[in-house]
């Protein structure tokens, strides 16, 4: 085993096959090492998020290292066979690629049975392996921005089925109407680790057979409320709701997602007197107004923006952030533009009458999983407000460096867990040059845009593998995007290094067109077994 750094709280155990990687998995499964939170399998590795407080890093190699990798269990799980109509868009240029005909190609891929190894990337997302051996190919050399629900892909070894509509980089040879990911089945992914795949040729697609209805789970938000709501009249560039995130679900390919600035939100609901975790409005931008339906206490954390009230009788005066705000029955609360940081976070004491989705109330805008994003008109129920279970903060302050777009942010890394994978230029330039936060950014990573890009000393295509947050992934444009809440939770570019974890919540406040600096506060130093 070789053990790579990724983040304080976090390793990369790299290993020589997939048989000896899901090997390991079902030995952290069956017996765990108490302090381990999540380990995310892949095709060679597996990321493991632990608590350090809990168990050091050099105590988990340790224990890890003792581990035998012999054969994984045999157990046959159950088969599920799925129906694919074969007419993709690269069926032909696959076919191409391994010298024989398009009939061949799906002959190949229906006559084998396959095994899901572990699932990644998106909620339902299932690596396959055990197919023809001749099925090798690679990605595309340029992602698509979308791939319909349902399309059925090949990449490298492993074949899947993607989920829903999203961007991706698989050989589509065809499409299914069988739903991988559905809310109302438990558990939601149909295909779990360990089950056998099958798939069978469902003949040509006739005019009728529309695409396969894309699996957005999201929830519906009310439009009237008997009781006491808030109703949103402005929700600006992006209002969410969030808190702090959905752990546990990585082995259904389902992220954390939760908030941006995870400190903001739980200072918002300390001083509502709620549990720190509670879900909160997620402002991106300010723009956001919102009228009181009924009495309320509402609190406004993160990014610098000027908050006002206004009164039924049209009275106007400005409210303070970091304090608790008292609303009654026709007043308004207007947010404006940030002038510093970009996210403010709106509690309410009680909290939000709002369905948690997998344990959690964030919504994930990759996965799409949680409530549907808050628009004008929205209607959002509180729940009846009890004395306050927990204590009410009165000294909470906001942080005095918030980001703006003229600031050169400095954030610390650490360096890994594929330095290596880079020219000694690039991790120079990494560090010593000041990267800009493009539009193109949002929760799910901060696009950067530097000088000079990023060279790679290894050219070849890098096994997916898990990935955090914080990572800076470094895609074939040599242009780093640094991962946010809304990460996938798998990815095939190598990641450089990461952003140490106490310096997330800064992040998460960067607006468009600031600068960023990274600072390594670790040297790049893999351990071997």
């Amino acid at each position: 085993m070789r053990f790579l750094p990724v983040n304080l709280n976090a390793m990369l155990v790299e290993l020589d096959n997939l048989a000896q990687t899901l090997a390991l998995r079902e030995s952290l499964a069956v017996d765990p090492i108490p302090g381990i939170e999540e380990f995310v399998p892949a095709a060679r590795t597996i990321l493991i998020t632990f608590r350090p407080a809990a168990v050091s890093a050099e105590e988990l190699v340790r224990r890890i290292s003792l581990r035998r990798l012999g054969q994984a269990s045999t157990g046959i799980g159950p088969l599920v066979e799925i129906p694919v109509h074969y007419d993709g868009e690269d069926l032909d240029e696959v076919a191409h690629l391994l010298s024989i005909a398009p009939a061949e190609l799906v002959r190949r891929h229906t006559g084998s049975e396959y095994t899901v190894a572990f699932a990644g990337f998106a909620p339902g997302f299932a690596y396959l392996v055990g197919g023809h051996p001749s099925l090798n190919v690679p990605r595309r050399a340029t992602s698509r921005t979308r791939i319909p629900a349902g399309a059925v892909g090949l990449a490298s070894t492993f074949s899947a089925v993607y989920p829903q509509a999203s961007p991706g980089g698989w050989q589509i040879i065809g499409v299914t109407h069988t739903r991988m990911w559905d809310l109302k089945r438990q558990p939601p992914a149909l295909l779990q680790p360990g089950f056998r795949v099958r798939f069978v040729d469902a003949g040509v697609r006739s005019v009728a057979d529309a695409e396969q209805e894309d699996n957005a789970d999201m929830q519906n938000l009310p439009r009237q409320h008997a009781g006491a709501a808030l109703e949103i009249r402005a929700s600006g560039l992006q209002t969410l709701f969030q808190d702090l995130g959905r752990g546990g679900h990585a082995g259904q390919g389902v992220a954390s997602s939760g908030a941006m600035d995870r400190a903001a939100l739980m200072a918002a609901n300390r001083l509502v007197g709620n549990p720190s975790d509670m879900a909160c409005l997620e402002i991106v931008a300010g723009g956001f107004s919102l009228v009181c339906r009924g009495n309320a206490v509402v609190a406004v954390t993160g990014a610098d923006a000027p908050l006002g009230l206004t009164d039924g009788d049209s009275r106007h005066w400005p409210a303070e952030r970091y304090q608790a705000i008292a609303l009654t029955d026709g007043d308004t609360l207007a947010i404006g533009h940030p002038r510093a940081g970009v996210r403010c976070y709106l509690a309410v004491r009680g909290g939000f009458e709002v369905t948690p989705v997998l344990d959690s109330c964030a919504t994930d805008t990759l996965a799409r999983v949680g409530p549907k994003p808050i628009m004008a008109g929205d209607i959002l129920p509180l729940c009846t407000p009890r004395a306050p279970s927990a204590a009410v903060a009165l000294n909470e302050t906001p942080p005095p460096d918030l980001p703006t777009a003229q600031d050169v942010v400095t954030l610390d890394v650490v360096m890994g867990p594929r330095t290596d994978w880079f020219t000694e230029q690039a991790i120079e330039l990494l560090h010593s040059q000041p990267w800009q936060v493009t539009p193109q950014s949002d929760r799910i990573g901060l696009r950067l845009a530097g000088a000079q890009p990023l060279q790679r000393v290894h050219l070849h295509e890098l096994p997916s593998e898990g990935t955090s947050i914080g990572a800076i992934q470094v895609p074939a444009s040599g242009l780093p995007v640094l991962f946010m809440a809304d990460h996938p939770l798998t990815g095939g570019y190598p990641v450089i290094a990461t952003v140490a974890t106490y310096h997330l919540d800064r992040a998460g406040q960067i607006p468009v067109n600031a600068w960023v600096r990274f600072n390594p506060i670790t040297d790049f130093e893999p351990q071997q077994s």
